[in-house]
């Protein structure tokens, strides 16, 4: 029979997890075993399941299975009311299959392994958490609560497989970023009645903290309806944007986006292994401080909120069906402990890391005054587009002040906290499976941008417009010859007299066809051998336009390299002052590793000293789909030895890292072109379509395109903007090829915008990044065999009008990583 545990164990660590242990399938349907005898069972129809059921946490002979159970008039949302005597709900599990009933309240079927009966305790919102132990490895199993008449819809869940099991393969997706407030769950909906799954990995922003931010201020679906904190704190004043604060807020948004039918679906059919990320209790998070700007401590930093941290811990704890431990009555905000692992056979160990409730502050302070603005940098310059030399001089500097304290140094700015740390390298360590997979909240891979190479393409590419009007003013000058128009505008560009770039393009003209001649010829005209090779280089060029491009990077560009600020053409071009602080190298998002690079660089030498193998990290946390390679050093020569892999999901909902950046970008004048690209298109009998061309890709280091692969790039983007513009859903797919068609043909997109995308390219930027695409949402399917991981990246389309699409996924990208190797291949 099922055990029985008495009501102080009900409530130990301040938590509420009931447990049992399943039989071995022999007693007789239909007989009772009471987790709590004393209390009565609920009677009636008076009651619902409004957040309908969930599983968590497969083990080979356990899991945790929840719900949530209210009086059927009660708002699905509204806090759960307390009873004048307390009440109990039955759970009955079997392993006989119910599939067909899954969707539904049908009565579970068959022989009935678990029947346990869980008071209800409205101190924790009416939810249960109960674990069922004692079951069989690597089988399916149904679940069902009863209150009353009243059934919950069907659960399942599979166990995994025994520790010692050969195991040919598994199959798993991993989901992160799921707005409630943008775009929409089209992706749920898909993945509850598609894929064919053992287990589900949550790497976090479950739910978003903040209602009405302006990054939720876009389309959503008209299911999402408004949402309203039931107390929420004013981010500025007294109306706008609010942030959830209690632990009552806290609750309301996991119970309101429980209430959509396909996140209930998913959960109904697949255990969750979730960790949190920031949003669960506020952005950009490290501890108990939020990163708000403008709500600020005293004296300017960031403000640590001890009891909001907790609340946000104990909805967590209520609402994820997950096996950790949680002590309400401890008085320090680290009363929860999410870090656990899992393994599944011989084939996989799965490391679940926290990455917020340790982690130090930020290297460079918010408050850290802004030299030229005299005011506080805030998240730009902090978090994000951080100055790389600053950055790791910063970082010195707080180990060095910790060691001199006989502190551990890391811990003044790592992301795990010592305990953490090193929980993590004697389970990597120890783990004897094939591989090793760490579910890790935010990206292990440098992202960095080389500030002085993308000024000198910009500069460049601006210049070529002024040195194409040069030449076309210069041709009636020379009878019309475009090689002297190009060869005495090059000269000049150069730096030569206009007496001396006319001589030497005469020189040229009179010297053959053989260059080194024409370059002895320029010279003998007078001008340096540099200045006489771009000559002849445009000279040799066969047109105005080729010839603008062969001065601008091949002079121009070269030139800001060098000089940087003090660069003629940087000072020629009238915005010195503000492109000088751009000539430096950046790390784009330092709330990632990239921010806490000591630790990552001691988490690398442990897998590499002690030859751990097959190590991937499941990241989320940046709204991107991204495949790279994670070094030992991303700073040495070549940017050190790759170590491990690191696969990045795009989010469920999430506005894209590349639609943020955008909007930063647009305040940074001509920066933003490393970013976006502005096109209008006119759309016979639509209207004309405005996108911004997502270029930030190539910045960072996509391949550079091909007209065709620029095409297929903004192809979901162009679907969206077309249904936005009423284009029905039938008709759309037939609309995007027709206007990719007439773009190929356009010399604005397939001269203009593809040679600024091929520019950004070639800078080079991280080239242990493999792919990238940085506006997108979606989720990832792993099938994981002895011999390969095969990742499959599924991007989804954008929303039709005010509803999630009927076709749902857009485009597939595979991502393959071989045993053995620290490699990604991707196609």
């Amino acid at each position: 029979m099922a055990s029985q545990i008495n009501r102080r164990q009900f409530l130990k660590l301040g938590g509420f997890i009931t447990v049992s242990v399943a039989t071995a399938g022999l007693t007789a349907c239909g007989s009772s075993d009471y987790s709590d005898a004393g209390v009565p069972l609920a009677s009636g129809s008076d009651w619902k399941f409004p957040q309908s059921v969930a599983s968590g946490d497969p083990r080979p002979d356990s899991a945790m299975l929840w719900t949530r159970v209210v009086p059927a008039s009660l708002d699905a949302v509204a806090p759960a009311p307390a009873f004048a005597g307390e009440v109990a709900v039955r759970l009955i599990v079997s392993a006989t299959d119910n599939t067909a009933s899954l969707g539904s309240n049908k009565a579970l079927t068959g022989t009935t392994i678990v029947d346990a009966k869980l008071p209800l305790k409205s101190d924790f919102d009416n939810t249960l958490r109960h674990k069922v132990t004692g079951l069989q490895p690597g089988q399916t199993y149904f679940y069902q609560f009863i209150a009353g008449d009243v059934r919950s819809n069907v659960g399942r869940f599979r166990t995994a497989p025994a520790a010692s099991a050969d195991v040919a393969q598994l199959q798993f997706a991993y989901l992160t970023c799921q707005d409630w407030s943008i775009n929409h769950w089209g992706a749920l909906g898909h993945i509850a009645a598609n894929e064919s799954l053992d287990f589900i990995v949550h790497l976090g922003d479950y739910i978003y903290e903040t209602v009405g931010e302006a990054f939720q201020s876009g389309a959503v679906e008209s299911r999402h309806d408004q949402l309203k904190l039931p107390d929420g704190t004013y981010k500025n004043g007294s109306s706008g944007a609010k942030y959830a604060t209690t632990t009552a807020d806290y609750r309301y948004l996991y119970k309101k986006y429980r209430t959509d039918s396909r996140l209930q679906a998913v959960h109904e059919r697949f255990a969750f292994i979730a960790v949190w990320d920031d949003h669960e209790f506020t952005d950009d998070a490290w501890q108990d401080a939020s990163t708000y700007e403008g709500i600020v401590a005293a004296d300017g930093s960031d403000l640590h909120q001890p009891a909001r941290r907790r609340s946000a811990n104990q909805a967590w704890f209520e609402y994820m069906p997950a096996d950790v431990t949680f002590d309400a009555s401890a008085t320090t905000f680290q009363n929860i402990q999410i870090y656990r692992d899992f393994q599944f056979g011989k084939l996989m160990q799965l490391i679940m890391t926290d990455e917020r409730l340790y982690r130090a502050d930020h290297a460079i302070p918010e408050a850290s005054l802004n030299p030229a603005t005299g005011k506080a940098l805030g998240s730009v310059g902090s978090r994000y587009l951080v100055p790389q030399q600053l950055f790791d001089s910063v970082e010195a500097q707080k180990m060095a002040a910790a060691t001199k304290a006989g502190a551990d140094a890391l811990g003044a700015v790592g992301m795990l906290g010592a305990t953490q740390r090193e929980w993590w390298k004697t389970r990597m360590k120890a783990a004897t499976s094939t591989w090793k997979l760490w579910g890790n909240e935010v990206s292990l891979l440098r992202m960095g941008l080389n500030g002085v190479d993308a000024i000198a393409t910009l500069v460049a590419l601006s210049a070529m417009s002024n040195v194409g009007a040069a030449i076309a003013s210069t041709l009636p000058l020379v009878g019309g010859s475009v090689p002297l128009a190009c060869a005495i505008v090059a000269a000049s560009t150069a730096g030569a007299s206009t007496s001396v770039a006319q001589a030497a393009a005469i020189a040229i003209a009179g010297a053959g066809s053989n260059a080194t001649a024409q370059g002895a010829a320029a010279a003998g005209a007078g001008l340096s051998a540099a200045q006489a090779g771009i000559t002849v280089a445009a000279f040799n060029s066969g047109s105005p336009t080729a010839a603008a491009q062969v001065i601008a990077f091949g002079w121009i560009k070269p030139d800001v390299q060098a000089r940087q600020a003090e660069s003629t053409f940087v000072k020629n071009s009238g915005k010195a002052a503000s492109l000088a602080p751009f000539f430096t190298r950046f790390l784009l998002n330092c709330d990632q590793w990239d921010g806490y690079n000591s630790e990552r660089k001691a988490l690398m030498a442990h897998l590499k000293t002690n030859a751990i193998g097959n190590v991937v990290a499941l990241t989320g946390d940046i709204h991107a789909f991204f495949a790279g390679t994670v070094s030992d050093d991303f700073d040495a020569s070549g940017g050190g030895t790759p170590v491990m892999v690191d696969l990045v999901s795009a989010g469920i909902s999430s506005d894209s890292f590349f639609s943020y950046l955008k909007s930063a970008a647009a305040a940074l004048g001509d920066i933003g072109t490393l970013v976006s690209y502005p096109l209008a298109i006119p759309v016979p009998g639509v209207g004309t379509v405005n996108l911004d061309i997502n270029l930030l890709d190539y910045t960072m280091g996509k391949a550079a395109p091909t007209v065709d692969s620029l095409l297929e790039q903004l192809r979901v983007q162009l679907r969206g903007a077309l249904a936005a513009k009423g284009v029905p859903e039938a008709q759309l797919d037939a609309t995007v090829t027709a206007v990719q068609a007439g773009l190929k043909a356009s010399t604005d997109f397939s001269g203009t915008l593809l040679g600024l995308a091929q520019q950004l390219s070639g800078l080079g930027n991280n080239p242990w990044i493999k792919h990238l695409n940085t506006d997108a949402q979606g989720y990832t399917v792993v099938t994981l065999t002895p011999g390969k991981l095969v990742a499959q990246f599924k991007q989804v389309n954008k929303l039709i009008g005010t509803a999630a699409p009927a076709n749902v996924i857009a485009r597939v990208t595979t991502a393959t990583v071989t045993a053995g190797t620290a490699a990604v291949v991707v196609a």
